[in-house]
């Protein structure tokens, strides 16, 4: 079977939309987020903006995007992301409960009269060394939506920046499931 020109298809394909590549987790959310209508924030702690910076990456994605807060201190955690202080204080920053309360907190903290539709976040060790009797590679994201949130705890292996840009990459990922 021979394949046609583009000369030789009919005058009603023209208008056919032709992709130029697989589309990168970043752009799937942003584009998932404006078929919604809905806007999104990010916490993230170990992390560090690579969550943030993998969105704003995307052409576009000033419509949904709404802002970020890297609470790398645990401090910060409770007072920008309303992360309960006794929960920090009992289990330390890198819990799954805090990932869950930093995903609701970012919500309200960039949201405008209402919260933020999506909310994401990140908390883990990252390393070269453990923290907080926690292993390296301890991850936990979570993501929050008007439907409910869900936290995903991983053990990642790998160096400092693999662990992060692994944790960045899941996050997107998990942000896609739930919507």
């Amino acid at each position: 079977m021979r394949r046609r020109t583009p000369s030789e298809l009919p005058d009603d394909l023209e208008e056919t939309l032709v992709s130029v590549g697989a589309r990168s987790e970043a752009e799937r959310l942003v584009s998932r987020l404006k078929e919604l209508g809905w806007s999104l924030g990010v916490a993230e702690s170990l992390t560090g903006g690579l969550v943030a910076a993998s969105i704003v990456a995307v052409p576009g994605a000033s419509v949904v995007f709404r802002g970020g807060i890297v609470a790398y201190a645990t401090d910060l955690k409770a007072r920008l992301l309303s992360v309960d202080a006794t929960l920090l204080e009992a289990h330390g920053p890198v819990h799954p409960r805090v990932a869950r309360q930093m995903a609701e907190g970012i919500r309200r903290a960039v949201g405008d009269e209402d919260a933020a539709d999506v909310g994401i976040a990140t908390t883990g060790v990252a390393g070269p060394l453990s923290s907080d009797g926690q292993p390296v590679g301890t991850v936990h994201i979570a993501v929050s939506t008007p439907l409910g949130s869900r936290v995903e705890s991983l053990e990642l292996d790998g160096d400092r920046e693999q662990i992060r840009t692994e944790a960045a990459a899941r996050a997107i990922a998990l942000a896609i499931e739930a919507l």
